[in-house]
């Protein structure tokens, strides 16, 4: 037999409030028709739901297995409503983003985890790419969001991207390194050392090539090419070698004093780093959040950079 979950909950709402006319106020009905259903159901199933002439109410053994299973439907009922409210709100769901590997270790995984110490029930799907491939990506329909240093003029039409942050390189080299020891030296002095290149045919390759030839560096050694943020930093860590990096990733890896910059004043790449995404394809609440939550919290690292970087690293 089929019972109408309905009636199932009214039966709850009766035994938790105590009486007909206390569970019609809870589920906001009139007694009357609480009293019509009881007795319809109670027709139906050819059993009393409630004991003859008892006061209060006193409910028979069907009318509380049957209520048990209308309370396990209304709290059902409350977690679906609690999971549209999270999911609509951006505090559940899914995001698939991509990006530079070196933007995305170096910056956007640390924001990622403050992201979910807020938002836990937020799944992320992260993998890496440059422009032309994550463009075919959010064409596909395969990521929601990318992450990436842009020329503004380099956006194809059917994208949206949203700067964050100009494009700011320096020379990284160990703490430990003889240059960062020195209070002044020449150029002649950095062409001496091993160089780490970044992965050949990456944007910041290129500008590792157009940093040296800035400060008339043309002929030298790479000990070191390819590989992720954090085999850099470790062949940094325990060599003299030198390289070039997005200050941003610089400054939001101080804490662990592994690597710093030489002030050398280079030359700033036409790019910005920013979001990319589908003009025509509907973002997901989740995703719609974390982006705003990005341009929070780079607004305010834009603005550290600027600070520290004024001083410290390079001359606007």
């Amino acid at each position: 037999m089929k019972i109408d979950p309905n009636h199932l909950q009214i039966l709850s709402a009766i035994i938790e409030s105590g009486g007909l006319s206390e569970g019609a106020a809870a589920l906001n009905k009139s007694q009357p028709s609480v009293s019509r259903t009881v007795a319809a159901l109670e027709a139906r199933l050819g059993f009393r739901l409630f004991e003859k002439g008892k006061r209060p109410l006193r409910p028979t053994e069907l009318c509380l297995s049957l209520a048990e299973q209308g309370r396990i439907i209304a709290q059902a009922g409350e977690r679906a409503g609690q999971a549209v409210n999270q999911y609509s709100g951006g505090k559940s769901g899914m995001a698939r983003i991509a990006g530079t590997p070196i933007f995305m270790d170096g910056v956007i995984a640390n924001m990622i985890a403050s992201f979910q110490g807020a938002f836990p029930q937020v799944t992320f799907q992260q993998s890496y790419g440059y422009l032309d491939d994550l463009a075919e990506q959010l064409n596909a329909g395969r990521i929601d969001l990318a992450i990436c240093p842009v020329r503004p003029d380099a956006v194809p039409e059917n994208l949206t991207f949203k700067p964050l942050l100009r494009g700011r390189n320096v020379i990284a080299c160990s703490p430990a390194h003889p240059l960062a020891r020195k209070s002044a030296f020449n150029l002649e002095d950095i062409s001496t050392f091993p160089w780490i290149a970044p992965p050949a045919g990456s944007p910041l390759y290129a500008d590792l090539r157009a940093a040296l030839d800035t400060i008339g560096i043309s002929d030298f050694r790479v000990s070191f090419t390819g590989g992720s943020l954090a085999s850099i930093l470790s062949i940094i860590a325990g060599s003299d070698s030198l390289t070039v990096l997005p200050y941003s990733v610089v400054f939001m890896q101080s804490h662990t004093n592994l690597v710093t910059t030489l002030p050398v004043k280079l030359e700033h790449p036409e790019r910005a780093l920013g979001l990319v995404w589908h003009k025509d394809r509907p973002m997901r609440p989740a995703v719609s959040r974390f982006r705003r939550y990005l341009e929070h919290e780079f607004q305010g690292l834009a603005n550290q950079i600027e600070q520290k970087g004024r001083a410290a690293v390079w001359r606007s």
